[in-house]
């Protein structure tokens, strides 16, 4: 046990200097030049009611917020249908509202493989994981991985897998905010980066869970009427008649009837199987989303929770796919919303593809809609940002400084200071990291964070609740062997050592690494847990039916409660 115990930290280290080595090798433009927009107050004007009323919830929430418990987890009392729709919010980014709805605008029909891909993920967490969570969890998914294995190189590398993630899609999220801010809002780059981290550490170190909740329910809600009034419009003005826009669609897109079939985006079988994979299972690795199902009274209300969240989501994605289209037929038709050279040819939108959907919404609803659409759009980056902070300082102060370093030996106060404290460095850093990313390519962190969720989190959590053979040796070796796997092999893809560090060619030739990273993870697991032959061993397969029990009953299991 000391032997894996001084092998977990080292590790740790190891982790974080692959991800600052990764970060480095960063550079070139991200969503091209980016242009600061004249200031756009009708935005700013909503986007100050949002904050406002958050505030007040986050207040609110303060005043409940006593232990622990209600910090990382409200108490266990949020309603399956509340948590269904926080989930969505969670999960419903402005990169999917932007990015999925401007990949349909540019590639028609392919533009679904990510929709497809982020969205039945769900149905792995609903049907294999959500009740087991709840059942075994208690503040996060290193609770249940380490259930009934060694708790320190357990959750040293839960932790590590988790601030991994954390920290590749903190830094997306905030360029991407800056660089959203910038064209919709008008504001400079620094001071739009700077207001999103001060938000979202006084949303989580305020009021944790239960204000976090609540944000993303607001920004659930508002981003769903917002792309259903999207829809809406769009579909009006062809009757509702879906073969009427598609037509219409092939008629004024330049790939014309090519848009309709599959195959333009993603040709290689291959990279397409690599990437729906990294997109379904990472969802069931994100330790945002995992920490979740334990805000929820029992597996009754974490499977409603996960039911709602598959229905909010599924829907948001076909709206997404309705309003690509919408602006193929509305948007690359007007001239105001178009950019030309000096012969007159069309050489993409004003701001970029990406801003497919927010010139819908002044094609649709004028102005003021617009306004609407880019306060909504500056939540959901927000909603996003606090859910990954709350998730991160969790892992820092309950599976890192409780039970690593403290070995349990400490109290809810001394617990709840350093996730405070943890919360404002994350914060720090994600805004420091933010401005200094203003001119690099981020395009390749997103997936990343997905890869390495699917490769190290995803297997070591669905083998400790699955599978009796597992054991700390193998879940430790397997779980850092995927982790690792995923970050070298992005390295060495087109997305970083072609379009990054400027070499002819890769040398791995896929961009997406989660079928190899995965398949070494799970394949190292399993040998490492079936050769291993000690004492400790034998105890943890022993262990494994009463964990079964638990975890399909639910015997024993409090709200928030320690196991």
């Amino acid at each position: 046990m000391k032997r894996l115990n001084t092998l977990a930290l080292p590790a740790i280290a190891a982790g974080a200097a692959s991800l600052l080595a990764t970060a480095a090798f960063a550079a070139g433009p991200d969503l091209g030049a980016v242009q600061k927009q004249a200031t756009n107050w009708t935005a700013i004007i909503m986007f100050g009611i949002f904050v406002f009323a958050t505030l007040g919830i986050t207040y609110w929430a303060a005043r409940r917020t006593k232990s622990a418990g209600d910090f990382y987890t409200a108490g266990g009392g949020i309603t399956g249908f509340q948590n269904g729709l926080a989930i969505a919010g969670d999960y419903m980014s402005a990169a999917s509202f932007l990015g999925i709805s401007a990949l349909v605008y540019s590639s028609g029909f392919d533009g679904l493989i990510y929709s497809i891909g982020f969205l039945v993920g769900w149905p792995v967490i609903l049907f294999l994981m959500a009740e087991r969570l709840r059942n075994l969890g208690k503040f996060t998914f290193a609770d249940v991985a380490s259930y009934r294995l060694q708790q320190t190189p357990i959750r040293s590398l839960a932790a590590s897998g988790s601030l991994t993630v954390v920290a590749f899609y903190l830094i997306a999220q905030m360029v991407g905010a800056g660089q959203l801010i910038q064209l919709l809002f008008g504001l400079d780059y620094a001071l739009a980066v700077v207001l999103v981290g001060v938000l979202m550490i006084m949303y989580v170190t305020f009021g944790g869970m239960l204000a976090t909740t609540w944000v993303q329910i607001i920004k659930a809600v508002l981003l769903l009427s917002g792309a259903s009034f999207m829809a809406l419009m769009v579909l009006v003005q062809y009757g509702f008649d879906f073969s009427a826009l598609f037509k219409h669609a092939t008629e004024v897109h330049p790939k014309a009837t090519a848009i309709m079939a599959p195959g333009a985006l993603v040709s290689d079988p291959i990279q397409a199987i690599s990437l729906g994979m990294a997109l379904m299972f990472g969802t069931a690795g994100l330790p945002h989303i995992l920490m979740r199902f334990f805000t929820v009274a029992d597996q009754k209300a974490a499977r409603k929770s996960v039911f709602y969240a598959t229905g909010f989501i599924g829907y948001f994605y076909i709206l997404t796919f309705i309003i690509g289209f919408g602006a193929i037929v509305l948007v690359s038709t007007n001239d105001a919303f178009l950019v030309k050279d000096a012969a007159g040819k069309v050489t993409g939108l004003v701001g970029g593809n990406n801003m497919a959907a927010i010139h819908l919404a002044t094609a649709t609803g004028g102005d003021l809609f617009l306004g609407f659409i880019s306060a909504v759009a500056f939540a959901t980056i927000l909603a996003v940002v606090s859910g990954l902070t709350l998730a991160g300082a969790s892992a820092v102060s309950h599976d890192l400084y409780a039970s690593v370093f403290r070995r349990g030996r400490v109290n809810e106060a001394q617990e709840m200071r350093v996730s405070k404290i943890a919360t404002l460095f994350l914060g720090v850093v994600a805004v420091i990291l933010g401005i200094v990313f203003e001119k690099q390519n981020i395009a390749f962190m997103v997936g990343l964070a997905f890869a390495i969720a699917a490769s190290a989190n995803f297997p070591v959590l669905i083998l400790s609740m699955m599978w009796k053979g597992l054991t700390t040796r193998g879940a430790v070796i397997g779980g850092f062997m995927g982790l690792a796997s995923a970050v070298v092999l992005t390295v060495l893809s087109s997305a970083i050592w072609v379009k990054i560090l400027g070499n002819p060619k890769p040398i791995f030739p896929w961009d997406a690494p989660a079928l190899f990273s995965m398949t070494i993870a799970f394949v190292g697991t399993w040998l490492f847990s079936i050769t291993d032959s000690s004492a400790n061993a034998a105890k943890e397969k022993e262990a494994y039916e009463a964990q079964f029990i638990r975890s399909q009953t639910g015997l024993g299991v409090e709200a928030a409660a320690s196991h």
